[in-house]
């Protein structure tokens, strides 16, 4: 352990100690190493250099190059997202926005586990596709996603930042833009202590070596001049993890499951280009004039040698035989930060030698705190030690007392004694700490016991960046600890406990180990087997509204709002109510309630409906449960995917209440889904019977009974039959159906023509919800509803996405918009007869807006339902 620090340096050691990332998974089964894992990570130590990546979203990361960094160069290897990816599209199931963000969250850190790199944000928040940097700066907060990428390198202090985009159009996305000019105001701003301040009671200024864009054929042009750029060959192989590191790249990159990106292995040669931005030149490597040894440490060199002499014994058959050595290596780290601590005083020095000084400490803490980190789970790894603090239930309410189960199993030849295991919290709780201490610990013998505590200051179990309202363009985080982090990282957002335990005989050679682990839920499935999931603590009720549904009214007609109740804890009773705008009434007014179990769920339906005075447009009705004098008005979702660890998310129960002037024509309407979408339950909110059909149900007889087929998004990107089941529904077209397309995504067709006529898709698409639209005088804008350029205000996130960018004279356009300062797109909307029937392919994001309660949009999907039929008689 580190000893004797100053003041000053002891609150930042304990300051980067509370954020930093454990290297096991929140929600995941316990990490074990293979004999050769551990020998890797032996040689990780004798490594002081970090490199950080730096781009725009999920994805956008070159997982090859993380890997080489993290597993040949054994640097400190970290990807910086400005977001979370919540902007974007869903191929494995129906979430979105705050939703998909958590997916995409996690299956960036279940990349990271495999490449070896670490994972941070920013507080962007990703609004969708933009054309320009200065658009998404329009949008995000500038400043604030400057502070937190600076906050980042001060924490991690690379040497090294590469990006992964050019700060121009060729960058190909506002966000890539906006990635790559920050960085560049990063690399200068995080050595800059008159830049954001606030930050230096927390960290040092740092200043990175260099700053480097890692580009590419994508970027270069043919025949253009590489000869001033750095290259590595980053597809080596590695023989103790017995891949090459294509191979762990696109088992990385395989995790964004939610995107589609699915990768194949490469093996052999893959060069990678570097272009200087910033900071000093180098000619032949990217750490060029940076000292990667112990050197870089003041007293170091010791540190490195004995290293170097526990990999020599390292007994790959008996990893606890290196333990002895570990401990040597962790005292010798502690007594040369001691030595370098001793030897800053200030003293007669000038203003740049203090700065030297203060430098050289920050670093030598930084290296020491970092590498000490790794000996303890090294120690862990080497001792072949399992330690579980199990939850009995899924959930838990703070206010309630908890009973955890742990088990410590030494599976080493290393005798250990189990000095206590407890919650980690910010209070002393009494009777947290387990009452059996002192237990020794031989070979293969294990210690159960029991945490018990009456209650404890944990919040809900919301993802950090989601319990406060944001805005479009950033999300609010206001604790500074956070800023960064990639998940709860802590308490009082996580559950975590400490199991201490003495390695050695109780003399002076003997060393504490504390061992952080969450506390999780545990259970065995009967297929699956064993699963975990990490513990939620939710509140003492939960108020859940049916999800993404929006309550729209076409009529005076009242509708049924279920409102379902489910106990956080045994013993729940209050009151439920709605709260609906002025000209709004619901039956009951209030509905009491007791719920006598823990997960005891009630449902009450409300009968809501719109009086004479209700406005027309978009509202919104709240539900709240009352008890004990206290409000709440948070439900729960559960998503669970087995590429990711099981996520909770606590939504407001809100639903967009929604009052429309609405005809239409036609009542039965099928429905292939494709991605994944909401659309079917907004049709049935305007009164559709709506029909979910399986691809080989997608046949012109059956598709005979109905008025219309609606064609989900990206359907034709992902529902391979289709390709034998289009001349079917040509058929129908012809014989007189109507089939509407939404949006299909121009790259991996199942099939290369789409309509009846040739359209060639493209990735146009205009940005700006609110873009005005220039309406023709087609009938599809005429009946049953009139459209008018009032139906395209209120839009969420882009008008629209993937339009035609050529399409065959038979098609006839229907409006035209663009974002500012580009020509007008006009085939947001393409429609043809076929036959006695037809055809309408659509790029409006419909998908987003309906669940919205976008009024506008629920007008345009009917007049495209009912297109072609004549009223009713």
């Amino acid at each position: 352990m580190i000893r004797s620090l100053r003041p000053l340096a002891a609150a930042l050691l304990l300051f980067t100690v509370n954020c930093s990332l454990l290297t096991e998974a929140q929600a995941q089964t316990p990490k074990t190493y293979t004999s050769s894992e551990i020998l890797l990570g032996l040689k990780k130590l004798n490594v002081l250099g970090s490199v950080m990546y730096l781009a725009a979203h999920p994805d956008d990361e070159n997982t090859r190059l993380i890997a080489y960094m993290a597993n040949e160069r054994l640097l400190e290897t970290s990807y910086l997202s400005c977001t979370r990816g919540d902007g974007g599209q869903n191929l494995i199931g129906p979430e979105l926005r705050e939703g998909l963000g958590v997916i995409r969250t996690q299956e960036l850190l279940a990349a990271r586990r495999l490449d070896g790199g670490r994972q941070f944000f920013t507080r962007a928040n990703d609004f969708g596709f933009s054309k320009t940097s200065d658009e998404t700066f329009r949008i995000w907060d500038k400043e604030q996603v400057l502070a937190d990428m600076v906050w980042v390198i001060r924490q991690r202090r690379p040497d090294v930042l590469i990006t992964r985009f050019p700060p121009d159009a060729r960058a190909g996305h506002g966000h890539h833009q906006a990635s790559a000019i920050l960085a560049a105001e990063a690399f200068d701003a995080a050595g800059d202590p008159k830049r954001f301040p606030d930050q230096l009671q927390y960290v040092q200024a740092w200043q990175p070596k260099r700053l480097l864009w890692n580009t590419g054929s994508f970027f270069v042009k043919p025949g253009e001049n590489m000869d001033g750029y750095l290259r590595l060959d980053a597809g080596g192989y590695n023989p103790l993890l017995g891949q090459s590191y294509g191979e762990i790249a696109a088992r990385s990159r395989s995790n964004h499951r939610s995107q589609g990106f699915g990768s194949a292995a490469q093996r052999g040669e893959a060069l990678e280009y570097f272009q200087p931005v910033k900071g000093d030149k180098a000619t032949k490597d990217l750490f060029e004039g940076v000292d990667q040894t112990w050197n870089r440490v003041p007293g170091g060199a010791a540190v490195g040698k004995l290293i170097e002499e526990v990999i020599r014994k390292y007994d790959p058959s008996n990893p606890s035989t290196s333990v002895a050595g570990l401990l040597k290596v962790r005292q010798e780290m502690g007594t040369a930060y001691d030595k370098a601590a001793k030897s800053s005083t200030y003293g007669d020095r000038t203003a740049v030698e203090l700065k030297r000084v203060e430098n050289e400490l920050g670093s030598a803490r930084y290296w020491v705190e970092a590498k000490q980190q790794q000996i303890d789970e090294l120690l862990k790894a080497c001792l072949g030690l399992s330690v579980e603090v199990i939850a009995t239930e899924a959930t838990i309410v703070s206010d309630t007392g908890a009973v955890f189960n742990y088990e410590l199993i030494n599976r080493s030849s290393q005798a250990i004694k189990v000095l206590g295991v407890q919650l980690l919290d910010e209070f002393s709780h009494a009777g947290s700490r387990n009452k059996t201490q002192g237990v020794v610990l031989n070979k293969n013998q294990k210690n159960n016991g029991k945490i018990k505590t009456d209650t404890f200051g944990y919040t809900i179990s919301q993802p950090y960046w989601l319990q406060k309202p944001g805005t479009i363009g950033m999300y609010v985080v206001d604790k500074q600890s956070l800023r960064g982090t990639p998940e709860n990282a802590k308490y009082p957002e996580r559950i975590e406990a400490v199991c201490s335990i003495l390695i050695g005989d109780g003399t002076p050679n003997s060393s504490q180990l504390d061992i952080k682990v969450p506390v999780q839920y545990k259970h065995t499935d009967p297929v699956l087997g064993e699963l975990y999931q990490p513990l939620a603590v939710v509140p003492p009720v939960l108020v859940n509204l049916p999800p993404a549904r929006s309550y729209v009214f076409a009529d005076a007609q009242p509708k049924t709002v279920p409102v379902t109740l489910r106990a956080g804890r045994a013993g729940v009773s209050g009151r439920l109510a709605l709260a609906l705008p002025a000209g709004w009434k619901c039956e009951p007014a209030t509905a009491d309630f007791a719920l006598a179990a823990k997960d005891e769920e009630l449902t009450v339906n409300f009968q809501v409906q719109p009086l004479a005075g209700a406005a027309p447009g978009r509202a919104e009705l709240r539900a709240t449960a009352t008890v004990a004098g206290q409000a709440y008005a948070r439900g729960i979702q559960k998503i669970e995917y087995p590429h990711i660890p099981t996520q909770f998310l606590f939504p407001e129960a809100v639903a967009p209440l929604v009052k429309l002037d609405l005809k239409r024509r036609g009542q039965n309407v099928a429905y292939l889904m494709g991605a994944g979408d909401e659309v079917p339950d907004a049709l049935r909110q305007i009164g559709y019977n709506v029909t979910l059909l399986e691809p080989k149900d997608l046949t012109a007889p059956n598709l005979k009974k109905f008025d219309a087929l609606v064609v989900g998004i990206r359907a034709y990107n992902t529902v391979d039959r289709l390709k034998t089941q289009q001349p079917e529904i040509l058929k129908y077209i012809e014989q007189g159906g109507n089939v509407v397309v939404q949006y299909v995504v121009n790259r991996g067709t199942v099939m290369p023509e789409i309509g009846p006529y040739p359209l060639t898709l493209s990735s146009d698409r205009v940005t700006v919800e609110d873009a005005p639209v220039t309406l023709t005088k087609h009938q599809l804008l005429a009946a049953p509803n009139k459209i008018t350029a009032d139906d395209f205000k209120g839009w969420v996130q882009e008008q629209g996405l993937y339009y035609p960018s050529k399409w065959d004279p038979k098609y006839q356009t229907v409006i035209s918009s663009s974002d500012p300062g580009e020509a007008p797109k006009e085939s947001a909307i393409l429609v043809t007869d076929y036959g006695k029937g037809h055809y309408i392919y659509t790029g409006l994001s419909l998908f987003r807006e309906l669940p919205a309660g976008v009024p506008g949009a629920y007008r345009i999907i009917t007049n495209m339902i009912s297109y072609g039929k004549e009223p009713a008689q």
